[in-house]
């Protein structure tokens, strides 16, 4: 998500009494009567009772986000229309602090809804996004572009070396500076209406490219006749895929539901190629067949606006001007990272193409390998070679089993955590789990929620965010959300997880942990509240500990009999663990690529056809994406086109490298102890964003990242 103007946080230095707005900027700071803020009324009108002020969804209803939110907006910038005249000379605590305190309201309502909308939408809830969408955007427009709140901001910054600021202070005042200047506080008025036309309406066009590609993604569901065409499905597979087409309307027959990236999990294990070329395509055609649900129209446009909007600013293409603030700094940065890979990339590729070729030659098949045989084949000779079979695998993987005695488990052992399962703390969704977390001295840290099964109102995907942020300032502790995709189980049978679920689930707590564990004054340098290319860091990193053998002893034990997950399965996944990554990572780096493609457009150069510039521009990357394509293709390419990870896909990568060379230090240096665990807590974990990204890193492992070890652990680097 774009980062929102911080909220509150806590009291700082005064400015000096020396510091002055320059008179010609004082007209909006007039002493004239300001209008009185709006008193707040309804359910988010104050602070929930529930334990951590968690949302309170018992008793909230899909209508009251509306009011809620709109009355959230009026009020914050009442708020800051006040900050903005206020007739004293500007200060630390007067200015910054005042705004981090703004909000409050809005901040309840919007975050409730945001999650609520992304996790459990329907009609409703899809019309109040696509009518605050736009309202929101206005917001941060009005502030950001307040000429005088900008003023006051200014003379706070260009007095800093006097003010001798330091730790979370200075960040702030960095922070808000470079974000008045980025969103165009120093652009000219007729700029600045153009940019507020282009914010609206790239908000209403992000608004309605996520809400057609859910609903394209469950309309793209696969129907099949007969039970024969799901030969290789598993019997709760095949009961799941019944029960989805009597819901649907059509008993008697089988429905395969969509996933949101490319491929399909169901294609490595269904043997009638009919079918998964069926479930390959409707998978890549789901938003570019015309129809109501198409989105290619909606691309063309915000493409059309954001590199306009780079002009406003002067910069080549918007790649440029959204990279203000990244670890990388710099698209050609980014892109030199990723192009150091495809040179390895390609030729695994081709060789592991030529090994699935042989394979299909050896069941007597005439046709060469194509992009829904892929990772059918790849998982026969995955089980060939390493004797893995994810049917033989589910089973020792119960969901709550995983996050209680896995997950959880990891982060008591190296963090001291314990958890609570907490039954009357009302959810958003019957599937959704509540548990209060305590810190390793017993005190009541957290709450978390979790809701890990795939349904039609859901968004495609895998998400962390927050109901309640973090703050000393506001006196709030965190309040957690994990969300997964996982295949829900049929009627009667266990919820099992694949092993790339488990690998979410770590990954995805290793988002809530840097949440649980923010300990900033000001909201917005508070746990997550960091760049594109450093918050997937932590989350990543995470992914390393499912493995740990203490840990995976602990979970992977089978749902009946409770007996371990066999030596034999566990040799398997590790060797396994480098098979097949000509695919894995170039699906990924392919994606991120064609990112950077379309953001580094210049004016003029949006194109008409979206889908003949997706071909150009992925021939030009030196892979083969007709047999291995993008994780996702750009009409249903939900990170760039609706969710801030818009010239930021690469941050998968970057921080793949970072995690990988992060664990090497943690493997070097005794494992996974308490006193690694305090370790990566002190210098990253619990650290927000208020120190430089880089000196964070440096402070974790004593220096600068090297990629050696993510192409290692990636069996891209021999040994």
């Amino acid at each position: 998500m774009n980062r929102l103007l911080p909220a509150g946080v806590a009291a700082a230095a005064l400015l000096s009494a020396c510091t002055t707005l320059d008179p010609a900027r004082m007209d909006h700071a007039s002493t004239t009567a300001l209008p009185p803020i709006p008193v707040a009324t309804g359910i988010f009108a104050q602070p929930s009772s529930l334990p951590f002020q968690a949302p309170d969804f018992a008793r909230i209803r899909d209508e009251d986000y509306r009011p809620a939110i709109e009355q959230g907006i009026a009020i914050k910038l009442a708020e800051i229309e006040a900050i903005a005249r206020n007739p004293e000379a500007p200060t630390f605590e007067n200015t910054l602090v005042a705004m981090e305190r703004t909000g409050q309201m809005f901040n309840r309502a919007y975050a409730a809804f945001s999650q609520k909308q992304g996790a459990d939408t329907n009609d409703l809830l899809n019309e109040t996004d696509s009518a605050v969408a736009p309202q929101i955007a206005q917001m941060y427009d009005a502030i950001y572009l307040n000429e005088a709140l900008f003023a006051r901001v200014k003379a706070i910054y260009d007095n800093r070396a006097a003010l001798g600021l330091m730790g979370e202070d200075a960040m702030l005042l960095d922070l808000y500076y470079d974000e008045f200047v980025h969103r165009g506080a120093l652009l000219d008025d007729a700029a600045k209406d153009e940019l507020r036309r282009i914010n609206a309406r790239i908000s209403e066009l992000e608004t309605e490219f996520s809400q057609k590609l859910t609903a394209a993604t469950s309309a793209g569901a696969v129907l099949v006749d007969t039970r024969e065409e799901l030969a290789g499905l598993s019997e709760g597979q095949i009961a799941a895929a019944a029960a989805l087409a009597t819901e649907r309307g059509q008993p008697g027959k089988f429905m395969l539901a969509l996933q949101n990236t490319t491929q399909q999990p169901l294609l490595t294990v269904l043997e009638n190629r009919n079918v998964r070329e069926r479930l390959f395509r409707a998978s890549i055609n789901r938003t570019s067949s015309g129809g109501e649900n198409d989105t290619r129209s909606i691309v063309r446009e915000i493409v059309e606006l954001r590199t306009r909007k780079a002009q406003l600013f002067g910069e080549p293409d918007y790649a440029s001007w959204q990279m203000y603030d990244r670890m990388a700094q710099t698209p050609s940065r980014a892109l030199d990272f990723m192009r150091q890979m495809v040179p390895a990339v390609s030729a695994t590729q081709q060789r592991e193409a030529a090994v699935l070729n042989e394979r299909i030659a050896a069941d007597g098949h005439n046709f060469t390998v194509q992009p829904w045989d892929w990772p059918y084949y790849a998982e026969k000779i995955r089980q060939e070679r390493y004797n893995l079979d994810e049917n033989r695998i589910k089973p020792y993987f119960e969901v709550t089993n995983v996050l209680e005695n896995g997950v959880f488990y990891m982060a008591n052992q190296l963090y001291g955590l314990t958890f609570e399962r907490r039954t009357d703390i009302p959810g958003y969704h019957p599937d959704v789990s509540v548990y209060l977390v305590r810190d390793a001295d017993g005190s009541e840290l957290s709450l978390f929620y979790f809701d890990p099964f795939q349904r039609d109102s859901k968004q495609g995907g895998a998400w962390m965010s927050n109901f309640v942020e973090q703050s000393h300032l506001l006196g709030l502790k965190p309040v957690v959300t994990n969300t997964q995709n996982i295949a829900p189980p049929a009627p009667g049978q266990p919820a099992l997880a694949s092993f790339d679920d488990v690998i979410t689930m770590f990954h995805e707590f290793g988002h809530a942990l840097h949440g649980m564990f923010a300990d900033q004054r000001y909201p917005s340098l508070s746990g997550t509240n960091t760049t594109r290319d450093w918050v997937e860091f932590p989350s990543q990193f995470h992914e390393n500990f499912a493995t740990v053998p203490a840990v995976l002893n602990n979970y992977a034990r089978h749902w009946q009999t409770g007996e371990p997950i066999p030596a034999e399965l566990i040799s398997a996944i590790e060797r396994a663990s480098t098979f097949d990554q000509g695919y894995a990572l170039g699906e990924t780096l392919t994606a991120a690529l064609l990112d950077m493609e379309w953001h580094a457009l210049r004016p003029g150069e949006a194109p008409v056809d979206v889908m003949a510039f997706e071909a150009e521009a992925l021939g030009r990357l030196g892979l083969n994406p007709d047999l291995v394509p993008p994780r996702y293709r750009t009409p249903y390419f939900r990170h760039i086109f609706s969710h801030g990870y818009d010239a930021g896909y690469y941050a998968y990568l970057w921080t793949e490298m970072l995690h990988h060379d992060a664990y090497a230090y943690v493997a070097a240096n005794g494992g996974m102890t308490r006193e690694m665990g305090e370790r990566i807590r002190s210098t990253f974990l619990g650290q927000g964003h208020s120190r430089p990204f880089d000196q964070m890193y440096r402070d974790f492992t004593g220096r600068d990242p090297q990629v050696e070890p993510m192409l290692r652990a990636r069996g891209l680097l021999a040994e």
